[in-house]
């Protein structure tokens, strides 16, 4: 039995109502739902630079655990954003690779990456108060 992603459950919902609600379709939402979490951003940004092979994905972040990895890729091929390509040999030869619909996501994460260094090369880096003493 295939288990519905975050966005998938929705888009269920919204069809079994007769009148869809003001925030059923909100693009946030959607943008969370699909690409929310710890890791998929993170995923996506290495399957941007080109096709990776499972092993790689798990070397490249090795804080993630399998089962975690294993669940955002799935969610990520069942959303159209990752295409998984199986090569029948020994051994077995998995490589992940970006969909068209995932390679939409590229400006985003620019922006992100962006913003990131900013916030990183700013003049008052944020120190808690414990540290400062």
């Amino acid at each position: 039995m295939q288990k519905f992603t975050k966005q998938q459950a929705a888009e269920a919902q919204w069809r079994g109502k007769a009148e869809p609600g003001p925030f059923d379709f909100c693009p946030v939402r959607t943008t969370l739902n699909v690409l929310g979490g710890k890791w998929k951003l993170l995923i996506l940004s290495y399957l941007l630079e080109g096709t990776r092979r499972y092993g790689e994905l798990r070397r490249l972040m090795p804080e993630i655990t399998e089962k975690m990895l294993i669940q955002e890729l799935r969610e990520m091929e069942q959303d159209g954003l990752v295409q998984r390509v199986v090569y029948q040999q020994v051994p077995p030869k998995v490589e992940y690779l970006l969909t068209e619909h995932g390679q939409q996501v590229q400006p985003l994460l620019n922006s992100l990456v962006a913003w990131g260094q900013g916030y990183l090369t700013r003049s008052a880096p944020c120190v808690p108060a414990a540290a400062e003493s």
